[in-house]
């Protein structure tokens, strides 16, 4: 029996990937350059930044799912499934006598989690997603009970209730299981009422702030220019490289006339700063349009450990009472492969940049390695980020 292993003599990985992979992954990389334009398009001001208060919030509770067809929580393992129970059929009037065992197939204690959609008001719905606490094997069929949900600070912004959608199946019989997606958990479309709205301070106050989602200084001053621009005054400071101030009108009505009028603003933004996004569990890079490379010398070497192992059997002598014994004897070889150092010359353009990575012919799980050292030395013009 032959076993071989490949290592890294950078990362000692125990596994070699395979070449086509990293063609596809270069492949990726191409199709990123040609999606991302070399001159950066126009964009509006509401598909950059958002509105200093304009925020949903999370909404969490603890509730039942009835009307299980046997597929419930085991009391026995899920104690608090029948105390959630108890307290519930008390408020009903309803008292078990003490010491009572109740073995429940058809009820499941599950969290409700949703989001509060930003100046929601009292009597708008909104979706809510059901989750298994216990061991409960399936939530298809259920129907959620009156749930109250509550905000970080302990106050019931909602209730949520109705039958759970489960998007899976699932069936066993003999011993054997077969299941469709994922049965614990499921959705209740419009299954949550508010009961309670968030203050907002987006009508509050002289000024606005306009909030970037990536932290930039030059797109917070290309927007504070272009309010400027279109309004004729010096309505717009940008405060720092994500908040931009920018008065406003007093009145509500005039204040979500202007906001609306900011948002359909276009802006011209910059090239994106560079970056590799590197993912070492999968091996897929993915670099944008503005990386670069300086001329610089790569080697990069694997080594190939083959191991083989023989089995030997000892047999006893002829009426010794001996018993008979299996054992092996391994040869370890170990063979060293490289091309040498490869001269990976400047590059101005992603195009160019992955021509040059490829001529190395490095899998991704040694091409993780040749970057983070192409970064070191400065050769590789641009940020990684590894994930």
């Amino acid at each position: 029996m032959s076993t071989t292993y490949s290592l890294n003599q950078r990362s000692l990985r125990t596994a070699r990937l395979a070449a086509p992979f990293w063609r596809g992954v270069a492949l990726l990389v191409v199709v990123c350059t040609c999606l991302w334009p070399m001159s950066s398009p126009a964009e509006r001001i509401k598909d950059l930044a958002n509105v200093q208060g304009v925020r949903p919030n999370q909404l969490i509770g603890y509730g039942l799912v009835v009307g299980l067809d046997g597929s419930g929580d085991q009391t026995t393992q899920t104690p608090f499934t029948v105390q959630s129970l108890n307290a519930m059929l008390s408020q009903f009037g309803i008292n078990l006598p003490p010491g009572s065992s109740l073995q429940l197939k058809n009820v499941a204690a599950v969290m409700v989690t949703g989001q509060l959609p930003a100046f929601g008001q009292p009597g708008q719905v909104f979706d809510v997603t059901v989750s298994s606490l216990g061991n409960s094997k399936s939530l298809r069929g259920g129907t959620l009970l009156l749930t109250s949900l509550k905000g970080v600070d302990g106050q019931v912004y909602a209730l949520a209730q109705g039958n759970v959608a489960v998007g899976g199946a699932g069936a066993s019989a003999g011993g054997s299981k077969t299941q469709i997606n994922h049965l614990s958990a499921g959705r209740i479309p419009s299954g949550a009422t508010i009961e309670r709205s968030v203050p907002s301070t987006v009508g509050q106050g002289e000024f606005v702030h306009l909030e970037l989602r990536e932290t930039d200084f030059g797109t917070a001053r290309l927007v504070s220019q272009a309010i400027n621009k279109l309004k004729g005054e010096s309505l717009a400071t940008a405060v720092d490289g994500r908040t931009i101030r920018v008065k406003s009108p007093r009145t509500i009505d005039d204040r979500v006339a202007f906001i609306s009028e900011l948002q359909e603003i276009d802006i011209t933004t910059l090239k994106p700063a560079a970056r590799v996004v590197l993912n070492s569990r999968t091996g897929v890079i993915v670099a944008n349009t503005t990386v670069t490379l300086e001329a610089c010398a790569v080697a990069a070497g694997n080594l190939t450990v083959i191991v083989d192992s023989v089995p030997v059997i000892s047999q006893p002598a002829p009426f010794s009472q001996g018993q008979t014994v299996v054992t092996e004897q391994a040869q370890i070889s170990v063979k060293q492969e490289g091309k040498g150092m490869t001269l990976v010359p400047t590059a101005a353009q992603l195009a160019d940049v992955v021509k040059g990575l490829n001529a190395l012919g490095a899998t991704p799980g040694d091409l993780l390695s040749i970057l983070q050292a192409m970064k070191a030395v400065g050769a590789l013009k641009a940020e990684l980020e590894v994930i």
